[in-house]
């Protein structure tokens, strides 16, 4: 298989990563090992190797703790927790916790209690609603990556050019990913100065 076959069949298998729906959730309360039953069985297809854990008691505990993540109530998830802990799950890959808590305390105290405008699960199908055009847009901008990579070292003569073009490639993606990392971080300290987290909300 050459590498642009390769490159595609990755990409159609992004393509098969789907989130968790809202109504995929139970609509009764969770004690602590049925939420992370339910996380790991929904959001495998994300994990890089088998044993990866995709969340646990500790991880849970933490974010409650860092304020992350409003209390359960007598020790039992509500259907908003979980998907709190669902966008926790997403961000925490790319982000510090402390950006996190400030992205989502407003989120904890406006939106998370029953009644609110607009409640949690609408504001999670709003958001995921721009799932499907931004991943039309990552396979168009990641196949140009590809094919601009595939331009570099043509003229050197050397064994492992092909190597070099990919490592190109992989440069290509990761400088990507630094940048927005950076827009992300550079807006969560906007707000952190406009708007700081209330330390006295903190467990």
């Amino acid at each position: 298989m050459d590498t642009k076959q390769f490159l595609r069949s990755i990409l159609d298998s992004l393509q098969q990563i789907d989130y968790v729906k809202p109504e995929d959730i139970p609509n009764i309360d969770l004690y602590m090992d049925q939420v992370t039953t339910f996380m790991e069985s929904h959001l495998s297809s994300s994990r890089r190797h088998e044993g990866d854990k995709i969340l646990t008691k500790t991880m849970i505990n933490n974010y409650a703790k860092n304020n992350l993540l409003p209390p359960p109530v007598k020790k039992r998830y509500s259907k908003n927790h979980l998907l709190m802990l669902i966008l926790i799950y997403y961000f925490k890959n790319v982000i510090s916790f402390r950006d996190i808590e400030q992205l989502f305390s407003p989120i904890s105290e406006h939106h998370f209690s029953h009644g609110s405008s607009p409640e949690l699960e609408e504001l999670y199908n709003e958001i995921f609603s721009l799932e499907k055009g931004q991943r039309k847009r990552l396979q168009e901008d990641v196949m140009a990556k590809f094919d601009a990579a595939s331009q570099t070292f043509k003229d050197y003569d050397c064994e492992d050019r092909e190597y070099l073009q990919l490592f190109a490639f992989i440069s290509e993606l990761a400088f990507d990913v630094y940048l927005k990392k950076q827009m992300i971080e550079i807006l969560a300290e906007q707000l952190r100065q406009e708007t700081p987290v209330n330390p006295k909300k903190k467990k």
